[in-house]
């Protein structure tokens, strides 16, 4: 299945880390394998689980948003994590609390789509925790090997990359970035943009404009945050 991480700076690191030949990773694969043979139906597409790695090479890399897992919902997720595919409406709740959120902090409006690659090919690596789900059934594929797998592209960024934001929403995501150097790169520890959790102080957090002020102070392109209307 790691014939569809095809962007070479990952794939030449985590090789040289001998990361493709741990007994995770089988029975990984060995697990998806076994779900696909039973007829379920595992989202997104299999040749767009790695695209966040391939959309933005390590040596890219300025800011990180975590995920937890895909969009379990048909045509939604394309492996970036919060982002839809351009026709899809209306947008998941938390992507739109996420626009909401950008258009007070930054005064730009994205309320037209959630198709967030051009953030990717920007350097914002949109990382899940989980690359894969089970359709209609969110955390189907917790806990069966790729929180491993996206822990050492954590430690890759942190060790290989100089000055990155990490935009950490929500419990999960903070834990998960337990290993960041915070001498070395910027951490933003936020509430999950969620309903359920925004609430407790998402709202008026400033990620965006925080992110492109840093970059800026570390001589880096800011992101430029507003989508395209047409793509």
């Amino acid at each position: 299945m790691f014939d569809r991480l095809i962007e070479n700076t990952w794939k030449r690191l985590l090789t040289e880390e001998e990361e493709f030949d741990k007994a995770y990773l089988s029975e990984l694969a060995s697990f998806l394998e076994a779900e696909r043979m039973q007829g379920k139906l595992i989202l997104p597409p299999q040749e767009l689980w790695f695209a966040a790695l391939n959309h933005t090479p390590l040596d890219q890399v300025k800011v990180v948003i975590l995920g937890q897992d895909p969009y379990p919902t048909l045509g939604h997720g394309h492996g970036l994590c919060f982002s839809v595919e351009p026709d899809v409406t209306p947008l998941p709740k938390s992507l739109l609390n996420i626009n909401k959120e950008l258009a007070s902090d930054c005064g730009i409006d994205n309320s037209h789509t959630g198709y967030l690659l051009p953030w990717a090919k920007q350097g914002v690596l949109l990382l899940n925790a989980v690359l894969t789900v089970e359709a209609s059934k969110t955390h189907a594929h917790k806990a069966k090997g790729w929180e491993k797998f996206t822990d050492q592209i954590i430690r890759l960024v942190n060790a290989h990359c100089e000055h990155v934001v990490f935009i950490l929403w929500g419990s999960y995501a903070q834990k998960k970035g337990a290993c960041i150097d915070k001498q070395r790169h910027l951490i933003i520890n936020d509430p999950h943009p969620s309903p359920l959790s925004a609430y407790r102080g998402f709202w008026g957090s400033k990620p965006f404009s925080k992110t492109n002020a840093y970059l800026e102070a570390h001589d880096k392109v800011p992101i430029e945050w507003q989508l395209p209307k047409a793509l």
